[in-house]
Parts: C-alpha cells; structure tokens; sequence
C-alpha cells in the first residue's frame, strides 16, 4: 500500500519591501531678491530705450544664467570703464562702485545708469557719514567682493576691512572711542554677529549700524534653508560659484544639521551619485537666481523619483524697489 503525503505549502514569498518616499523640501523664500530683480530689470529697460549695445560694469548681478541671457539681449559686461566707447551708456551693477569709479565715468562722458541695490547704497551712505564725523570704520567683508570694494572707496583714509574673526585683534583705530562698524550685505548673519561682538568686546565704544546692514533677502533665505536643513538628507543651493550670499547658505545649511549641501549653477551639475541613499532633497537658491533655475531642478528630481514637494515657509517676503530714475524717465544721463 502506498501513501502519499500532501505537498508542503509553498515558502511564503518575502514581502517586497516599500519604495522610500522622496521628496523635495522646498524653501521659501528664495531666488532673486528685489534688488536683483531691480538691476536686471534695469538692464532690460536700458536696452528698450537706447537699442544695442548697452555696457555693463562688471556682471549685473552674480549670475552666470542672467547674464548669459543679457548678453544675449545686447548688453556687453566689461570689467572697467575704460573698455566702455566714449558717450555710451554704462550701467553700474547691483554690487554699487566707488566714487573714483563715477568720476572716471565722468571724464569719459559716459551716460551712467546707477543700478547699485538700495540696501548696498545704504551701507554707502552711512560709510560717508561716519567719516564726516571722524570714526574709524571697520567693515566686515570679503576682501576683494565687488560690494566691498565699492563701500571702500566711499572713505579709503577712514575704512579698513575686517574679514573676519580672526582679523580683530590686528586691527588698529585712531581713537577706541569713535570707531563703528558696517557690514557687506551678503554676509552670514551668524558670522557677522560673531565678529561684530569680538570686535564690542575689543572696543566697547564702538557704534553699529542704525540698522542691521544683512540685506533682508539674505536673513530670509538663511531663515528658511535652516528651517529644511535638520530634515534633508541632501541640501541644493542653486547659485553661482561667485555668489557670496548662495555660498553663505550652504555654509548655514551644513551648520543647521544637514548631512551634505551643494552649490550648483543648475540641474546639469547635479551628480546623480550625490541622491544615493537620500530620500529627502533641501533646495533653495541664492538671492541671485531666477526662479527658471528652480524649477529646472525640481523637473530633474521628479523624473528620478522625487515628485513630492513640500514648500517651507518660514517668513514672507513682499519687497520691491524703484526702478533708478534714469531708465523710468527714459534715458541715461552724463555723469556730473
């Protein structure tokens, strides 16, 4: 007699794991600030009334993106004045120059266009008035940007650079009871802050901005990248390499908690290997970056998986400036 035994029940299948969710925590604000939109607006509004070409010292803003589409435009980018034709129209960037440079425009008789952002010819003004009233003045920067080296210019025999917390205690003043300090706009407020106590600490008489000199647009964007930064395992600064202010806020992401920030110029310099093991990608962009670029990006993680985005809103931003007088009465004039 033969026995057959049931067959043994099928090894029941592993369960197929979940995909990880992706997405995007995306901080808002972020892109360009009233101040660039004013300069490149500045640029297009040129071009309107006077035709090609219109010159641009140095780039408008630090964008490679806005000013390859302005070149495209007619605007020619040049370093200094004097690459610029006799009676042309030259357009200072958003970064403000110094006074020589204005006075060399004047003896070519060039028809300047000022676009230097309000809040970096604020930062002038009151480099100017505390130099009238015979301070010192040290000014917290990066050597060689082109925003300080403008404010310098405004009081070379009064103004000497500090460039960061190491430079206080080589600093030298003619009288520790009239020295005040100004700031480039684009700085990290953390650092700025840090260094401006070294330096109320080294002298307590030192008088400060009557009001904060870190461009608004730069506080936002440093707010809310910190806002996304402890939840992201990847954050993006779209901005350019010579951009301070998107530098800066991949330096406040990494300070925030963020396992790894990257400055990109757009979606092509994004290394897929970078989104190994990564579920949730911080993006923002510098105070300098169309929102075109943005968008780009979210395009290129969406086609890898990243569809979701969660915008971060920490703070609002609603500023918007003028355009310079000169391209909203309907021409440049000679410098005087």
């Amino acid at each position: 007699m033969t026995t057959s035994r049931p067959a043994p029940d099928p090894a029941p299948t592993p369960a197929t794991a979940p995909a990880p969710r992706r997405r995007v925590l995306l901080a808002s604000p972020h892109g360009s600030c009233a101040g660039v939109d004013r300069a490149v607006a500045t640029v297009e509004r040129a071009l309107e009334i006077h035709g090609r070409p219109v010159y641009v010292r140095k780039q408008i803003v630090h964008n490679s993106f806005v000013v390859k589409d302005l070149q495209d435009k007619g605007a020619v980018f040049v370093e200094e004045t004097d690459e610029v034709p006799e009676g042309a129209v030259v357009i200072f960037s958003a970064h403000g120059v110094a006074p020589g440079v204005r006075s060399e425009a004047a003896s070519r008789n060039l028809r300047t266009i000022d676009a230097t952002c309000p809040l970096v010819a604020k930062v002038h003004h009151e480099a100017r008035r505390f130099a009238d009233d015979g301070y010192d003045i040290l000014l917290i920067g990066h050597e060689g940007h082109e925003e300080v080296v403008g404010t310098l210019g405004e009081a070379p025999g009064r103004m000497q650079l500090v460039g960061g917390a190491d430079d206080v205690a080589r600093v030298e003043v003619r009288d520790p009871a009239k020295v005040a300090w100004l700031s480039q706009t684009t700085l990290s407020v953390d650092e700025t802050t840090a260094t401006a106590q070294l330096l109320s600490r080294r002298f307590p008489q030192i008088v400060a901005p009557p009001s904060g000199d870190i461009c608004y647009a730069t506080q936002n964007r440093q707010q809310a990248v910190r806002a996304i930064a402890g939840d992201s395992d990847l954050v993006l600064v779209v901005g350019s390499p010579n951009s301070s202010n998107s530098v800066r806020l991949v330096e406040t992401a990494l300070a925030a908690g963020a396992p790894a920030a990257r400055l990109v110029d757009g979606f092509r310099d994004i290394d897929p290997a970078w989104l190994a093991g990564v579920s949730t990608v911080g993006l923002t962009s510098g105070a300098s970056a169309p929102e075109v670029l943005i968008t780009e990006v979210l395009d290129w993680l969406a086609e890898r998986g990243y569809r979701e985005t969660v915008r971060v809103s920490p703070v609002e931003e609603n500023v918007t400036f003028a355009l310079p007088v000169e391209v909203r009465r309907g021409g440049g004039t000679p410098t005087t």
